[in-house]
């Protein structure tokens, strides 16, 4: 969850299609950046890639991480307080760039082929029919200046970004496309504007002097001839206002200068009294909407004329949305395609994907894993496999298994040559018909560049599993490998207490972590045992406020105290009943009564300041959209006393 710091990012503040990230190399290490201007065409290159890849490997980046300190992830956190964290940190902070990378493995060379992209993406609102809620998210003060610390073009991922539609948010677009273009409803709107509507001298004038003026019209159309019939000299005023064009091969005649209610009067009139003349609200010549009134030839053609408009319509509308999606169809792809997506410490990447580009997080963790699954079947965590595999950790000579860490122990060395010197598996590096064998692993960090090392990490992870790179055990897929299953879809709720959820199941799992380390205990909390307590003397140390509780209910009922931040405690009781007797003693006590001057709660309870109640409290506080700094005033805001 604190990756966000520990990370080194970085955009290129030039936008070309490569990234070479190592002007001081020799050589340079490519990656392809996408932005909006040249998307299409990079998408049409990596759905080839990520068909044939045999893994995908993810990384995200975003604007921050937590919305307040009491909302970092704790080890008093129960499984579905956790989500409830993510949730709020996903729903609050964008995704500002997106790295996919696909690794294929090329059996006439020996050696894994990646092809690392790097999306800048943006939630801009596109569609003009759409008019869903505007996109608002929070930027973490450090985070964005740690972006700005390495250069982070904030320009380019405004005006450069590729913007998108969750599913469900292209679902409701759908709809709202239907209402707008949907001709009937068009023509039961008329039925209210009728005859009945013109009740002033004006209007009757108007459409009276419009008739006559449409009859002349469709009088010298049908003559085919300039002469012949003249327009009425009490109509040339009219005239500015109208211009004969042709629209798909048929006459028109051009509407200009007319207010709302004018074209309303000319739609009734038109529809009352010319079934040969067909209003339309159509596309005109610069791509701006115009209305004409459209000449049928006869009087059913003006219902062929509506389908024709409305058909152009949807088109256009059709190819809005398409490019309203955007970066979505990206993850269109991997989700239909099945693939092994690989990502690093990536639950919190996950609710994002699943947020940004599905639609909104399900209320609860076990929904949440039940549709997640369902989008994504195949994901493993390389921060799982350092931590829980032996013959790894043994490599990693327990050193950080941070990303940038990992990358370089497991891969110091990366070379398309075979006459290199070269420890484990070779990976070439292509971006378009380039390739590249050199990197620096000290380099700023992006998510294309993130994804790449994610990928890499993976790619040797593999190969000391015991797991060959052929194209006979390649032919059902790395997922389905017997060595990975142990592995597959178990994700890091907590790193920092070792809880994982298997997304199969929805349970949580402590069972590698024990049997690669059976002599390290993994502390369970038993929630029905903690008191919180908020709003207590700030100066009080967890040692002073074990001894104020130890004092009343014995020297063994306390476990542990945990603070949640300065105004803010878990208090775990060895015995569940010694819950509700402190919440009961706590009620009982008045600041009136004069014999407990000598008592040790009442320097615990401030003066009638602190509050305690029991596990479910802290959820319902942390299911809050609201996100005060001090958890004591988060409660506060809330009511909860």
């Amino acid at each position: 969850m604190i990756r966000g710091f520990a990370r080194t990012l970085t955009l290129t503040t030039n936008l070309s299609s490569y990234n070479l990230r190592h002007p001081f190399s020799s050589s340079t290490f490519a990656i392809k950046n996408v932005t909006r201007d040249n998307f299409d065409s990079v998408f049409e290159n990596l759905k080839n890639h990520i068909k044939q890849a045999d893994f995908v490997s993810v990384d995200l980046e975003m604007t921050g991480v937590t919305s307040a300190p009491w909302r970092d992830s704790f080890d008093f956190d129960r499984n579905d307080i956790r989500y409830l964290k993510i949730k709020d940190s996903v729903e609050k902070f964008a995704v500002v760039q997106f790295g996919v990378c696909p690794f294929r493995w090329d059996d006439s060379k020996k050696t894994f082929v990646a092809h690392p992209h790097n999306f800048y993406i943006f939630p801009r609102k596109e569609l003009p029919f759409y008019d869903g809620p505007a996109e608002e998210f929070l930027c973490q003060a450090t985070s964005i200046d740690f972006l700005a610390k390495y250069k982070f073009d904030f320009n380019a991922c405004i005006h450069q970004g590729i913007s998108y539609l969750s599913r469900e948010q292209e679902a409701e677009a759908r709809g709202r496309l239907k209402l707008v273009y949907d001709e009937s409803n068009l023509a039961s709107n008329l039925e209210e504007f009728s005859d009945s509507t013109l009740i002033s001298n004006a209007d009757i004038l108007f459409t009276c002097r419009l008739k006559k003026y449409l009859e002349e019209w469709r009088d010298r159309l049908l003559m085919n001839t300039n002469g012949g019939v003249q327009i009425d000299e009490n109509l040339k005023d009219l005239m500015p206002m109208f211009e004969t064009v042709f629209y798909k091969m048929r006459p028109a005649l051009r509407l200009k200068g007319f207010t709302s209610h004018q074209l309303r009067l000319i739609q009734l009139i038109t529809t009352k009294h010319f079934q040969d003349l067909a209003f339309v609200h159509a596309n005109g010549e610069s791509s701006s909407k115009e209305n004409l009134l459209v000449y049928t030839d006869s009087e059913d053609g003006g219902d062929v004329v509506m389908k024709e408009v409305s058909d152009d319509l949807h088109k256009e509308a059709e190819m809005k949305l398409k490019a309203a999606t955007g970066f979505r169809r990206v993850i269109d792809l991997l989700s239909s395609e099945q693939k092994l997506l690989v990502g690093h410490n990536s639950f919190l990447d996950m609710a994002h994907i699943y947020s940004k580009f599905i639609g909104p997080l399900p209320p609860t963790i076990d929904e949440y894993i039940s549709s997640v699954h369902k989008v994504f079947p195949y994901i493993i965590d390389t921060k799982l496999l350092l931590n829980t595999d032996s013959v790894i950790q043994r490599l990693m000579k327990k050193q950080s298994t941070s990303l940038s860490s990992a990358f370089a122990l497991l891969c110091p060395q990366i070379a398309v040559s075979s006459e290199a010197s070269v420890k484990g598996l070779k990976i070439e590096v292509r971006v378009d018909d380039m390739r590249s064998s050199n990197w620096n692993s000290g380099a700023n960090h992006e998510a294309g560049y993130d994804a790449f090392m994610t990928g890499c990490i993976f790619a040797q992870a593999c190969s000391h599993l015991g797991i060959g790179f052929d194209n006979n055990s390649l032919a059902k897929g790395l997922a389905e490998h017997e060595n990975l299953q142990k592995y597959i879809n178990l994700l890091y709720l907590s790193w920092n207490n070792g809880a994982m959820i298997d997304l199969r199941t929805g349970n949580e799992s402590f069972e590698l972590l024990t049997q690669q380390n059976p002599k390290q205990r993994y502390s369970r909390i038993l929630f029905e045992n903690v008191v919180l307590i908020w709003g207590f003397p700030s100066k009080l140390k967890t040692r002073e406020i074990k001894d104020c509780v130890t004092k009343v209910f014995g020297s063994d009922s306390v476990t542990s105290v945990y603070y949640l931040d300065g105004t803010a405690a878990f208090i775990q009781f060895s015995k569940k009943e010694l819950v509700s007797d402190f919440l009961d003693r706590k009620e009982a006590i008045t600041e009136s009564d004069p014999t407990l001057v000598l008592h040790p709660l009442p320097k615990l309870l401030g003066g009638g300041k602190t509050h305690a109640a029991k596990y479910d409290v802290y959820k319902e506080i942390c299911s809050s959209s609201l996100s005060e700094k001090l958890f004591s005033d988060q409660a506060e805001a809330l009511g909860i006393k």
